[in-house]
């Protein structure tokens, strides 16, 4: 069987649950590699992913035997097929995070359910541990925003705008991977001070500061990396935030290690802000996987112990309002004893 079916099944008896719909289909992925519209139901006997007529074949050409998923076409499923998927089941899980109440009520009407459980993120918290496959595929698209990152600063001249910029790591991105992690961000000058500023028509200007956030997908996984870098000497002030950033950055990746309290991470990164007159106003990570944000969320509200191969971000930035911005972000896989950086671009001074 599907490996990580057979993990599902295991914690539903864990649960006292003796069956489940999984509804998002990001963890519909997770589970079954499935990327198309539709529901998965597990009851005692049987794996069922109900979809519409257009995506059937795509759904048996992706599946194995070994998956041991029925696939149902959604029109030829009658009312009596829907009350006998739980028949025998007393308590059936359900993803309340994900489902309106409409869908939850219909849900419970459509297959008669007796008891409808909140599954409370179960498979959400064990996508935070990634096995050797999703660490290759996140290598990967690390190892591509590492290439592009070199691509992009041998293209950007002086005069050319946030929006050309980010328009050519787009097709770079869609030249070679799934597409984008994300909106790809390029800030120049006071832009920079916006943490999710909109690429603009704004042109590259000789001693302006840059700041690039991106990331791409590689069967799914993400990668998310910022880098910020100046053309021509950066001033002192700049010089001085960058420093400042990027010590922290270096002193949160000595922390990241299995055991380590992502709360006290960020509480010592947001005392050395302080001691220097600035504020952490964004977490400091989070979790990367099928999602470019997922948990565990590092920062000063959330505590979560970090785990080995967890997969996450380190990025601690400053804004000044109306001048500039300093963000350095790498995303990194914890072990045992320290992390390992899947980014690897220079984060010394970067001057073009």
């Amino acid at each position: 069987m599907n490996l990580k079916l057979q993990w599902l099944r295991n914690k539903m008896s864990s649960l006292d649950l003796q069956g489940i719909i999984i509804s998002n289909p990001i963890n519909i992925k997770y589970l079954t590699n499935i990327n198309a519209e539709g529901i998965l139901v597990i009851n005692p006997k049987e794996n069922i992913f109900i979809t519409d007529g257009r995506y059937v074949e795509d759904v048996h050409s992706i599946l194995t035997l070994f998956d041991e998923i029925i696939v149902y076409d959604i029109k030829d499923i009658s009312i009596e097929d829907y009350e006998n998927f739980f028949m025998f089941c007393q308590n059936v899980g359900f993803e309340e995070s994900y489902i309106s109440y409409a869908t939850y009520k219909e849900y419970l009407k459509k297959f008669k359910i007796k008891n409808f459980i909140e599954t409370e993120n179960i498979i959400e918290k064990q996508r935070m541990i990634k096995d050797d496959e999703e660490l290759s595929n996140l290598n990967k698209a690390c190892n591509i925003t590492d290439d592009c990152f070199k691509y992009i600063l041998s293209y950007i001249k002086s005069g050319m705008t946030e929006k050309e910029i980010a328009k050519e790591i787009d097709n770079y991105f869609s030249e070679r991977t799934d597409g984008l992690s994300f909106e790809t961000i390029v800030a120049s000058g006071e832009n920079t001070s916006k943490p999710h500023a909109v690429p603009s028509d704004r042109k590259i200007q000789e001693r302006d500061i840059i700041t690039i956030d991106m990331g791409c997908k590689v069967n799914g996984y993400c990668s998310d990396m910022t880098r910020t870098f100046f053309v021509g000497e950066p001033t002192e002030e700049m010089k001085c935030v960058y420093d400042l950033v990027l010590d922290n950055q270096k002193l949160t990746l000595e922390q990241y290690k299995e055991g380590a309290n992502t709360r006290q991470i960020t509480k010592m990164v947001e005392s050395n802000f302080k001691l220097n007159r600035y504020n952490l106003i964004h977490s400091l990570g989070h979790g990367v996987g099928l999602e470019v944000h997922e948990s565990p969320y590092i920062n000063g509200k959330n505590e979560a112990i970090l785990k080995e191969n967890m997969v996450v971000t380190n990025e601690p930035g400053i804004y000044i309002p109306g001048k500039f911005g300093v963000r350095i972000e790498d995303t990194v896989q914890i072990t045992k004893f320290g992390c390992i950086s899947l980014t690897n671009s220079d984060k010394n001074y970067i001057i073009i």
